[in-house]
């Protein structure tokens, strides 16, 4: 059975299930149209942030430059599609992004703060899972570009977790940060039988 070979992400709670990388590299064409979507999707979420909360002066430089580098990602990602001939086409979410959603508190200010760590939480996941891209897919080039993702996916999720201490008191950050790593975990816990970045 495969293993991880990635050093512990603190802010996750538990690592990948092994049995996902077999999926992974066994349906990487799946793999390639979800993360099409998922750095369209990151991009999106970012601006989002800015049109909801303008004011934010840092959030809005700091999100201004993921957004920008979620895009870069996006086209690099749909140039290996086209590489292989694979159309662009939608494909069923996982319960992965909805289930973690769910989780943010409808009114302010904890629906900030929520969002902050629910992005970050995001961003984490997608470091380590590219991560184990990189080591275990079985085509050197695609494996190299996974790997050259990784530092941009870290720093996404740092920015997130930077925000969310910037704007809000540490203690409450990192008490409803280890409440939705729980979440996140349990939501992982089954694996989605469709190969998803977020599965």
């Amino acid at each position: 059975m495969l293993t991880s070979e990635l050093p512990t992400i603190n802010i996750l709670k538990q690592p990948t299930n092994p049995a996902w990388v077999e999926l992974a590299i066994s349906n990487l064409e799946a793999i390639l149209l979800d993360h099409s979507q998922c750095e369209r999707k990151a991009a999106s979420a970012a601006i989002n942030f800015m049109f909801r909360y303008p004011s934010n002066e840092k959030m809005v430089k700091e999100l201004t430059k993921i957004a920008k580098e979620e895009l870069e990602h996006f086209e690099q990602v749909n140039q290996w599609l086209e590489k292989r001939n694979i159309a662009l086409r939608p494909l069923t979410p996982p319960p992965y992004g909805a289930k973690l959603k769910a989780q943010i508190r409808p009114t302010e200010p904890n629906r900030f703060l929520d969002s902050l760590l629910v992005s970050a939480l995001i961003e984490a996941r997608s470091h380590e899972r590219l991560g184990l891209l990189a080591i275990h897919c079985p085509e050197p080039d695609l494996a190299q570009f996974y790997k050259g993702l990784m530092a941009s996916e870290a720093r996404h999720y740092g920015i997130y977790w930077v925000l969310a201490d910037t704007y809000y008191d540490r203690e409450i950050v990192i008490q409803r940060l280890d409440e939705l790593s729980i979440a996140e975990s349990e939501i992982l816990a089954t694996l989605y039988p469709e190969p998803r970045i977020h599965s």
